[in-house]
């Protein structure tokens, strides 16, 4: 198959970059710096390098910047967040693009910590500016990352519980993910938490922090593992990269459990995900509930054909980025629009009604009414009904209505 499927971990401090069946990976700090004296640009260790001589003006945590629509000045020059993003993507781009031969991105999935708004928006302009296109970019979570991991693993690997550590130079994180299987669809339902007890890795460069950091680690595996079936347990990350200051925590984690050190997960998770893109029949047939992936069903009920059923707006275990829609309707003896939410436990569902306030009173099924729907975050759905009248008879008008919708 012609083109490259990319899965990309960025973050921060560091970057991994996967290609899907291929065994070459990358994994570099995310800092860009530029010459001094010319407008050439290079990142990761040749960035560090560069600058150490003098020779070069390093920038380092690129994603926060972005988020916080930050700037840098290079050699005289002011550069937006978002410039330098796309110039660092650019750069890295171009390992996996001159190591097999290859210049076309087939599928690039991009694996964030926390995906937020502003930067999916941000990534998928850099993704313009690449001339990839949008529609061969997507954007998942860590804990989406993991999921996809590893249920492309063998089946024994994810039976029951599945928990993996990610020991990173600023974070200390810990997901989990459990199959449901039901009559009708499996149900993956995985969670993230940001563990307090995160430490700077620098600790582990003599015996006492090796030490206090072993500690910590075997108290969270006992705090998070106990009383659970797990059938295993995986660890990433640069704290992972070695393990010889764990000897208690791994007592720990590989009692009555196999444990695994994958420290490409989410990178190799995303590139699983890119590969099932390219699919006309997905090979994940299960409805995915985690971070990125909406949690609740949102529908209408309406009238076709003389009967009645309920429109799906969008479905639980969606990807909210992705999730847009729009549709026309013709209102029949009722001036609001009614939507209904089904969180994972049906009881709490619930109706959200959104009254049709400025828009012109006119006679029964003679307005026709345009919807359309998007997500601001997995909690947040963002309505826009627009009056689009009803032919010459009833001209449009001007009435819109916003309004967002928690789920």
């Amino acid at each position: 198959m012609d083109g490259l499927i990319i899965g990309l971990d960025l973050c921060d401090a560091y970057t991994r970059i996967c290609c899907h069946d291929r065994e070459k990976s990358w994994c570099l700090p995310t800092v860009i710096c530029r010459k001094k004296d010319e407008d050439a640009w290079y990142v990761g260790e040749e960035a560090y390098a560069y600058t150490l001589v003098g020779e070069g003006i390093i920038v380092d945590k690129l994603i926060k910047m972005v988020r916080k629509e930050g700037t840098a000045t290079l050699g005289g020059t002011k550069y937006e967040g978002l410039e330098l993003l796309t110039i660092y993507l650019k750069k890295i781009l171009k390992f996996p693009m001159e190591e097999f031969f290859c210049d076309e991105v087939k599928q690039l999935v991009i694996t964030l910590q926390k995906v937020d708004l502003k930067l999916m928006d941000s990534l998928m302009h850099c993704a313009d500016s690449l001339g990839i296109s949008r529609d061969r970019v997507h954007i998942i979570s860590h804990t989406e990352g993991f999921v996809y991991y590893t249920l492309s693993q063998k089946k024994e690997v994810w039976s029951n519980q599945v928990g993996v550590f990610d020991l990173s130079e600023d974070s200390f994180h810990y997901h989990e993910l459990k199959v449901q299987r039901g009559l009708r669809k499996t149900m993956v339902i995985a969670e993230d938490e940001a563990l307090e007890e995160s430490f700077n890795l620098d600790i582990l460069d003599t015996p006492s922090g090796g030490k206090l950091a072993d500690k910590i680690l075997s108290s969270c595996a006992e705090r998070l593992l106990q009383k659970k079936l797990f059938s295993s347990v995986f660890l990433t990350g640069k704290g992972f990269e070695r393990h010889d200051w764990a000897i208690d925590s791994m007592k720990v984690l590989c009692s009555r459990r196999k444990v695994y050190m994958e420290p490409e997960l989410f990178a190799r998770g995303a590139a699983f995900k890119g590969m099932d893109y390219m699919q006309e029949k997905t090979a994940y047939p299960f409805t995915c509930i985690c971070e990125g992936r909406l949690r609740s069903t949102v529908s209408m009920r309406v009238l076709h054909k003389e009967r009645e059923s309920q429109l799906v707006v969008a479905a639980a275990g969606d990807n909210w980025y992705e999730s847009k829609s729009s549709v026309d309707l013709i209102l029949d003896n009722q001036d609001y629009v009614e939507f209904m939410v089904t969180p994972m436990d049906p009881k709490q569902r619930r109706l959200v009604r959104i009254a049709l306030e400025g828009f012109p009173n006119r006679p029964n099924k003679t307005t026709r009414l345009g919807l359309s729907f998007g997500f601001l975050d997995e909690k947040t759905m963002a309505v826009v009904l627009k009056d689009k009248g009803f032919g010459e008879l009833f001209p449009a008008t001007d009435a819109v209505i916003r309004q967002e919708v928690m789920l």
